[in-house]
């Protein structure tokens, strides 16, 4: 399938916030870690747009799975594909993986999976401080609606597009919490 057929059939959707997310996760994360070696997980959260409460957000469950170390993270890179995961991109100590994508489109639950090495929980922080201030939450969720359409069918640009925000409220996050996660 070319760039282009990959982003027609998988476009940027965003919708209104859904309680039902936390469900997915719940579900999810249980059904993980029946599967994987619990001894190797340090934590497994839900972090991304879904966890943020009464913002529009993708319809698609982002979790942060952190490993205890390097080792247990190469075992749960390996054993993600066997859970149903496809394996996006690895770089250093973090990889991603999809779940939910199919030949015929979205699948009615999809999941962005982000693995980590115990401590780098940039998205925990994140998520927390737009939890903890609506009105950045709000100008977060602007700023996405802004970039829908422009975006649609470039999933890499809507991200990049966000990055900036992303950072400095990362880093006000971290300042704010004080190295907590």
């Amino acid at each position: 399938m070319t760039a282009d057929e990959l982003a027609a059939l998988f476009p940027i959707i965003l919708v209104p916030h859904q309680d039902a997310w936390q469900g997915w996760f719940m579900r999810e994360s249980a059904r993980l870690r029946a599967l994987l070696p619990l001894e190797q997980i340090y934590q497994l959260t839900h972090v991304g747009s879904t966890a943020i409460e009464g913002i529009w957000a993708k319809p698609t469950v982002d979790m942060l799975l952190e490993a205890t170390d390097e080792a247990a993270f190469l075992s749960l890179a390996a054993r993600l594909p066997d859970c149903g995961y496809i394996h996006m991109r690895h770089e250093r100590e973090r990889a991603s993986f999809n779940r939910g994508y199919t030949p015929q489109g979205f699948a009615p639950e999809v999941f962005h999976l982000h693995l980590r090495l115990r401590g780098d929980a940039d998205e925990v922080y994140f998520r927390d401080y737009l939890n903890l201030h609506p009105e950045l939450a709000k100008e977060y969720e602007r700023l996405k609606l802004s970039l829908w359409r422009p975006f649609e069918h470039d999933r890499d640009g809507y991200t990049a597009a966000k990055g900036e925000f992303v950072r400095r409220i990362t880093e006000q996050a971290k300042r704010y919490f004080q190295g907590e996660f």
